[in-house]
């Protein structure tokens, strides 16, 4: 990216630390006498831009995952990979699809985020594609191209962040959806590591015998892990674990036509269980995990997977708690990737802040919450949607005071106190 361009990129980064209404255009006019119309066209321009790729967007924020995997990770660095639908009923998108049926229009967002291993908190989304009518906007791809299954894609886009030499070796976390027997022998010839929730029907082989999942989770012996609270009350979580193999034949997804079964090596993988009991001794809910990790105990392994909820609340931050994103009327899949790319960079920007353990950066977050006007639970000190508020205002201060003197201020706040007296 020159110069220029990045100038303009850093001014929209900032622009998108602004939490957006749920009509928002393009980017919020900054307070530099500019206005929010030329903002805008500024903003379009951009997106517009043909050096101005997908692939140069997502620079900034694959350098921010290799700094902070090195900085914030042990052994491993976490990547989560994840679904969600991008609902548009505006119908000035013309490459919407029906992404479900005929009412559900909109686009197909994957994403990946990087965590830490140690943790859990979210430092930088390293891959992402959106799917639309046309084809598929990848990070990783130059060209649009025709959408694979999920699976398949997101199968793409490890072997991609496999080859960008992080620090630290990735480990992949996938919720039931990548619960294929396919998919895990694609992984194991690409010497992929995953950890991947799965259903409770498929068959593993256990000392030559194939047994469903559930019915190995029977057989377990299982210890105490640790207490975990849910929904504000003590939980009692117990973990237990076996080693199994990947033996059953492969049924490749295709929607038109029935395909014949695959046999293929045997996947030699740990089973992890995890149940939660409440006060009363009740089982009330059990993950079976499935991984070729053999290094991490597994309560470790069980830990990880409890913070795969990071990518929710990626997506949250990105549609409901901050920046709207199913609102956004940029007219073209394309236009919309690029906007989501600058908005994920003020994203890590946040994330930064909240994890910082610099006394300066501590007092700023302090202060940023404060400026939030946000209520948070007792004993939480902060959420990324208040940070994200917060900042809003503090860069709004920030401009103000480049804007005008001390004096000036003092003139215009004895205006307002003289306008409030005499109408209060």
């Amino acid at each position: 990216m020159d110069a220029r361009l990045s100038l303009r990129y850093e001014r929209m980064v900032q622009s998108y630390m602004k939490v957006s209404e749920p009509l928002s255009a393009g980017m919020k006019a900054l307070n530099d006498g500019v206005s929010s119309f030329a903002h805008t066209q500024a903003a379009w321009r951009f997106y517009a831009n043909p050096m101005v790729s997908l692939s140069v967007l997502q620079a900034p924020l694959t350098a921010a995952a290799h700094e902070g995997i090195t900085e914030r990770c042990g052994s491993y660095a976490l990547c989560i990979h994840d679904w969600s639908r991008l609902a548009y009923r505006h119908a000035n998108k013309a490459d919407r699809y029906a992404i479900t049926h005929a009412s559900d229009q909109g686009y197909d967002l994957q994403s990946s985020l990087v965590i830490s291993d140690q943790t859990g908190e979210p430092i930088a989304p390293v891959a992402q594609c959106l799917v639309s009518g046309v084809g598929r906007q990848a990070t990783y791809e130059e060209e649009v191209l025709t959408p694979r299954t999920h699976l398949d894609e997101v199968s793409r886009a490890m072997e991609h962040l496999e080859g960008l030499g992080f620090s630290r070796p990735l480990v992949h976390l996938m919720d039931r959806e990548g619960d294929s027997v396919g998919h895990y022998r694609r992984w194991q010839s690409s010497g992929i590591q995953w950890l991947v929730r799965i259903r409770d029907n498929p068959q593993l082989t256990y000392q030559g015998s194939a047994l469903a999942s559930k019915t190995l989770a029977e057989q377990l012996t299982y210890h105490r892990a640790r207490t975990v609270q849910v929904q504000g009350k003590p939980h009692e979580q117990y973990v237990g674990e076996i080693p199994v193999s990947v033996t059953r034949r492969s049924k490749p997804s295709c929607k038109k036509q029935v395909q014949p079964s695959v046999a293929g090596e045997p996947v030699m993988a740990r089973l992890v269980v995890s149940r939660l009991f409440n006060e009363q001794g009740d089982m009330i809910a059990q993950w079976l995990l499935l991984t070729t990790l053999t290094a991490p105990t597994a309560d470790t392994l069980v830990l990880w997977y409890y913070w795969r909820w990071q990518i929710e609340s990626f997506f949250k931050l990105l549609k409901s708690a901050g920046h709207q994103l199913e609102a956004w009327q940029q007219e073209s899949a394309l236009a919309v990737a690029k906007r989501l790319l600058v908005t994920s960079m003020a994203c890590v920007t946040v994330w930064a802040i909240a994890v910082s353990p610099q006394p300066e950066v501590q007092q700023l977050r302090q202060l940023l919450i404060r400026l939030s006007g946000r209520q948070m639970r007792s004993k939480v000190t902060f959420t990324y949607p208040a940070l994200l508020a917060g900042l809003e205002t503090f860069l709004a201060l920030v401009q103000l005071l480049d804007s005008y003197s001390p004096a000036e201020i003092q003139t215009l706040s004895q205006t307002l106190r003289s306008v409030m007296h005499k109408n209060v």
